[in-house]
């Protein structure tokens, strides 16, 4: 599991997910490690952040997790320590996602595991996506922020 400084993403287009082994939503964790192994010598990362929120889906020793997500679906991305995606002790990044984009009907709350974030080469959050949401709906979002920008 890494605990790291994000500033090592600047300049990168980035796929922020909560995610929980033991969700229904699990087998994005295929569609993730793909839609990664695509884009990812053009600037694109995905960064997993275990979340026990949703009805406590997610294991409790960070070993279990790893173990589950390298042996089902050969995740090869960053997977961080657990975190809260919401409440008085939300991780902050989490908070800075919410704050600049917001859920279906308005709603800031993330609502269930497997919530997805787009962030641009300058770290703003760019869009959220609902869990149902899968990853490889996202390529055309994801396509269009690494788009070289025109310097003309």
């Amino acid at each position: 599991m890494n605990q790291v400084c994000l500033d090592q993403y600047k300049g990168k287009v980035l796929l922020i997910v909560n995610v929980a082994s033991k969700c229904g939503f699990s087998p994005q964790y295929g569609e993730l490690q793909e839609i990664y192994e695509r884009y990812k010598e053009q600037g694109f990362e995905v960064l997993a952040f275990p979340c026990s929120q949703f009805l406590n889906q997610e294991f409790s020793e960070e070993q279990q997790i790893c173990e589950f997500v390298k042996t089902k679906f050969n995740v090869t991305f960053p997977l961080f320590a657990k975190v809260n995606v919401n409440g008085s002790k939300a991780d902050p990044l989490f908070k800075y996602l919410k704050k600049h984009t917001k859920g279906s009907l308005g709603i800031k709350t993330i609502t269930w595991n497997f919530t997805k974030f787009l962030v641009d080469t300058d770290g703003m959050p760019v869009k959220r996506y609902q869990s149902y949401t899968t990853p490889l709906s996202l390529e055309k979002d994801i396509k269009e922020l690494l788009k070289p920008v025109s310097t003309s």
